[in-house]
């Protein structure tokens, strides 16, 4: 057959392409368990973005399927084999400073902003387009190729783990969800939380912290954090210490003194919590504020040890659990979640990403032992295994092809400390949507999505699902 050009293919259908990435940019698919229902457990949000995707692939003649609310696929083709497309469609919440309308899909200075432009929804959108170039190309494919559509990606992996245990495992793949050329290695991931356990009290003491709060997710770095304090002492003192506090740290805030009560707030900056060191973690700042403070002794334990094993240590240094290794770096940790309460204690919520050549029961281990020195319990302990296809493969020289040639730039490879839906199979790499050099605005306030981007993109994945499918 005649060479295919498939960026004008992409050209020929941009219009439509961006319309509707705008449209399903504009659902509010956040994870809403509270008002989660036996067809839509994870909320209506993400059930509208599910249904959204399912019916336009019924339209275009793919197969669809829903599985329960949890998960879905479109499929095209015959044969034996599967090549899978796993992608996502929850988003993580919008935050604070916005610009514009974090749902609104606004198109500023050619981009497209708005929560999920990036990470997920944009290239779903793209990967989806790519599908439905092939099939109007009416090629000839050996392979099925199926879009695996979850919906709990930036939380618990329910929607994967729900999917294949009722469904086939493709037996190569790649997921839109991350950088280009070719990710071919994944750090492992564990989200747990430290409690408290003390015996120590509250009572008694002149000035008492009654709460802290910071943070809604393991893999994020807290933007915002506040802390409400009340008792003797000179209040309207530490409201200027903490503003000359947030003027030496370069953030924003505010203190509030009202008779014995104190409310001190702080803004930080977000970002992905596999690298929280391109954040400002909100909450770790008001606790390394906090703690120069003859507190209640509860709070002092509580707060010395985020001091002493969390700020300006995102690297497991003070934990004794610091680790590298040339394939995907550094071992890091963020912390996603923290909260003090004067009744129960306080808890951190950590999001630990590490290499795929560290034994992470050591690490484990060796928190728990600092964590029992300090009266602090580790608990809630989940790990998802790091990921590492061999350079060699089949499906990584594919697509290095396919880059190289849509690109004119070498398909070098590279190690990420992000999770895709690529580790959940064997073959699975994660194959873009950020071309090199592109800031990684992704979970950030004014995330966006480049509009030549998505058409290159879409161009590069429409060649891909040909080579690998054909």
């Amino acid at each position: 057959m005649d060479q295919i050009n498939w960026l004008e293919e992409v050209l020929k259908r941009k219009e439509q392409l961006v319309k509707d990435t705008q449209e399903f940019l504009r659902i509010k698919s956040v994870l809403d368990e509270e008002n989660g229902t036996p067809s839509a457990p994870f909320g209506t949000g993400i059930d509208e973005a599910l249904h959204y995707l399912l019916d336009k692939g019924n339209d275009e003649g793919f197969t669809s399927k829903n599985l329960d609310g949890l998960a879905g696929h479109l499929e095209m083709g015959t044969g034996k084999e599967i090549l899978g497309i796993l992608c996502h469609i929850d988003v993580v919440p919008e935050g604070d400073g916005w610009t514009s309308d974090p749902y609104g899909a606004e198109i500023r200075d050619g981009k497209i902003f708005a929560r999920g432009s990036l990470d997920d929804k944009g290239p779903t959108m793209a990967a989806y387009y790519a599908m439905k170039i092939v099939n109007d190309l009416n090629v000839p494919l050996s392979k099925r190729v199926r879009m695996i559509i979850g919906t709990d990606e930036e939380s618990n992996w329910r929607c994967v783990d729900h999917y294949f245990k009722h469904e086939e495992m493709p037996t190569i793949g790649f997921a839109p969800d991350a950088d280009f050329p070719i990710i071919y290695a994944e750090k492992g991931i564990s989200d747990f939380d430290i409690v408290q356990k003390s015996n120590t009290t509250s009572e008694g003491a002149a000035l008492k912290l009654e709460s802290l709060q910071s943070g809604r997710r393991y893999n994020m770095v807290p933007d915002f954090a506040e802390a409400r304090l009340q008792g003797e002492g000179d209040l309207q003192q530490m409201v200027t210490d903490f503003k000359d506090y947030l003027d030496t740290h370069s953030l924003v805030g505010r203190g509030l003194c009202d008779e014995d009560t104190l409310l001190l707030q702080v803004e930080g900056v977000s970002a992905h919590g596999m690298e929280p060191d391109h954040g400002k973690n909100a909450g770790l700042f008001l606790a390394n504020f906090l703690h120069k403070y003859s507190l209640d002794e509860k709070a002092i334990q509580f707060l010395q040890f985020v001091n002493e094993y969390f700020v300006g240590d995102s690297r497991g240094r003070n934990l004794g659990v610091s680790y590298s290794d040339d394939i995907t770096g550094d071992l890091t940790i963020n912390v996603g979640k923290l909260t003090y309460d004067t009744n129960i204690g306080g808890s951190l919520g950590l999001n630990l990403r590490y290499p795929v050549t560290n034994d992470m029961e050591s690490t484990r281990k060796a928190i728990e032992e600092k964590c029992a020195e300090s009266s602090f319990q580790l608990t809630n302990f989940s790990n998802s295994q790091p990921h590492h296809v061999d350079k060699e493969h089949y499906l990584i020289k594919t697509l290095q092809k396919v880059y190289e040639e849509q690109t004119g730039e070498e398909a070098s490879l590279v190690s990420i400390g992000g999770g895709t839906y690529a580790r959940s199979l064997k073959a699975g790499v994660a194959f873009g949507p950020l071309f090199p050099g592109r800031p990684d605005v992704a979970h950030q306030k004014d995330e966006y999505i480049l509009v030549d981007d998505l058409v290159k993109a879409t161009a590069i994945y429409a060649q891909a699902i040909f080579e690998l499918a054909k």
